[in-house]
Order: structure tokens, then C-alpha cells, then sequence
């Protein structure tokens, strides 16, 4: 169960590279560091901003950490480019602190997949923005992206 295989597999065509892109961006949305993991593989390996993640477990961990400090987080992420069995994506989500500081977060990641369609690397640029609460643009029900919800280059971002 923990190596099912996810579909679509590589190598994508812009379709199911689309596909992926949604599914990990609502994988996300979900806050659920247990079932976020299984879209990884065993020993996937990651880079985000300085923190180097190794494996499953290690993934768990930093999410649960992550989604501590990241009140209401919101993602959304947009295809932008693929070649064979890898993926590019451009994303920004909007969460708060503890202390009500609301953050508009923009990167960038590059993506590596196995043949069974889960993800073996994942490098991610982050840059914060601060913004005030007026300047939110994410405004849907915590959890998964309306399909109707402007996604990036909609939103002018």
C-alpha cells in the first residue's frame, strides 16, 4: 500500500503533467503530512529553501512542523514546463502565523518521478512576501482549490 503506484506516470504529455501538478496541489491543501508522503518515494529526497529532507519519515516530520507555524494555508500551483519524467511547477500559497501576520510565499520546484509515477526529488525556491489580511487573494474553504477558483496567471501572480 505504502508503494502504490500513483497515475499518471511518466513520461507526461502536457495533459497528465496538468493532472500531477493538481494532484499534488491538492495533496497539499489537504494538510495531511501522512497522506502527502505517499505521493513520494521510500527515500525521496528533497531540498526546501536550506532544509534538506530525506525520506518519508523525514517528510512527515517537516510538514507537521511546517503546517504548525502556516495557519490557513492555501496553494496553488501551475504547470511550467515538463520533459520525460520530470516536472517543473511555479506556486504561491497564503498562510498566517501565530501571531496574525499573514505571508504570500512564490517559488518554484523542479520534480523527479519514478516509473510508478511517485515523486523521488524535489527542489523548491521560496521567497515570503509580507501582506495584510485586504491584500489575500485565497479566500475558498480550507482544503482543496475550488475548480473554479482563479489559479495563478489568472490572479495576475
Amino acid at each position: 500500500m505504502a508503494d502504490e503506484p500513483r497515475p499518471p506516470f511518466p513520461p507526461f504529455t502536457r495533459e497528465t503533467a496538468v493532472e500531477k501538478v493538481r494532484q499534488a496541489e491538492d495533496g497539499w491543501n489537504s494538510r495531511d503530512p501522512a497522506k502527502v508522503a505517499l505521493a513520494y518515494t521510500v527515500d525521496s529526497r528533497w531540498r526546501n529553501r536550506a532544509e534538506f529532507v530525506d525520506g518519508r519519515d523525514e517528510i512527515v516530520a517537516f510538514l507537521t512542523r511546517k503546517w504548525r507555524r502556516e495557519l490557513e494555508y492555501r496553494l496553488i500551483k501551475e504547470l511550467w514546463a515538463f520533459d520525460g519524467n520530470r516536472i517543473a511547477v511555479r506556486f504561491a500559497y497564503e498562510c498566517h502565523d501565530d501571531s496574525d501576520n499573514w505571508f504570500r510565499s512564490y517559488g518554484n520546484e523542479n520534480w523527479e518521478f519514478d516509473d510508478n509515477g511517485l515523486m523521488r526529488k524535489r527542489y523548491a525556491c521560496i521567497n515570503d512576501l509580507p501582506i495584510t489580511q485586504s491584500e489575500r487573494l485565497y479566500h475558498w474553504p480550507l482544503g482543496r482549490r475550488p475548480d473554479n477558483h482563479p489559479g495563478l496567471s489568472d490572479l495576475g501572480l
